[in-house]
């Protein structure tokens, strides 16, 4: 009782506004090389304090001078990260972006990436596109080559070009970013996929198997387009029903979550 007789009002209010600041700043960085960063900063003053808890004088007096210039080699590194934070905290946007803004870049995207498929399909240039969603995919990304740019739809056919230096391998969007391109992925060992699908297709599962991803896949063969999620492929998904399982499942999820089923269930229900 004494305990939460001190504790008043003012401080629980306290410290539920810093926690949700914090919240909102591992947000903003998440997906960023802040993170790996931050797991350094980490390290290192885990040596601080291992220092100070052995009397490692030479170690502290090392780890003392880190510090003393840590600050300013904190602005530094994290320079791009915190000029994001203040340009959203300018547009107001750090702390209330609505779920109707994160609906239309859902929306944006999906719309180059249809235009994409459709042109490259025509032209039956093989592509293998994967979103990321919940699980992180950093490794996978550090086996292409970074591109940290906006998704359009001229950047992604330009990509999967023939003869281009990134046609081979995946592209990972993050977002409404392209993070990488010619990127390698797990393939798939289920022993029932067809004996019909290449590399391309295996790969493009053996991503969704492994992780949360969304893989979107041109046959270089058929130019048929393919969706894959959780190791379940729909070939030759329409463009109506692939615009459609592609905003059910990145679109901003509501604090309402209704039962799921299976996409691959409601779109084999839906063509009876």
């Amino acid at each position: 009782m004494t305990l939460l007789s001190d504790v008043g009002i003012k401080d629980i209010v306290d410290i539920l506004i810093v926690s949700y600041v914090i919240y909102k700043l591992l947000i903003l960085i998440r997906g960023t090389r802040a993170v790996q960063l931050l797991k350094g900063i980490f390290v290192v003053v885990l040596v601080w304090a291992i220092s100070y808890w052995f009397e490692l004088n030479t170690l502290k007096w090392l780890m003392n001078q880190m510090f003393t210039v840590g600050v300013l080699a904190l602005i530094i590194i994290f320079q791009p990260e915190l000029r994001r934070a203040l340009e959203q905290i300018g547009r107001g946007k750090l702390f209330s972006r609505g779920a109707s803004d994160e609906q239309q870049d859902v929306a944006q995207t999906i719309g180059h990436l249809v235009k994409t498929v459709n042109v490259l399909s025509k032209r039956k240039i093989g592509a293998l596109i994967v979103f990321e969603r919940d699980t992180g995919l950093g490794d996978y990304v550090e086996s292409g080559i970074p591109l940290q740019s906006l998704v359009s739809s001229e950047l992604l056919i330009n990509i999967f070009e023939p003869n281009t230096p990134l046609h081979d391998g995946a592209v990972i969007i993050r977002g409404d970013k392209i993070m990488a391109a010619g990127c390698y992925l797990p393939l798939s060992e289920n022993p029932f996929i067809s004996k019909e699908l290449g590399t391309r297709h295996r790969a493009g599962i053996g991503m969704t198997e492994v992780s949360d991803a969304i893989s979107v896949i041109v046959s270089e063969e058929t130019g048929q387009i393919s969706l894959t999620i959780n190791g379940q492929m729909v070939r030759d998904i329409k463009e109506e029903s692939l615009i459609s399982k592609l905003f059910e499942e990145l679109r901003p999820k509501t604090k309402l979550k209704e039962k799921k089923v299976p996409f691959w269930r409601r779109w084999r229900d839906q063509r009876g």
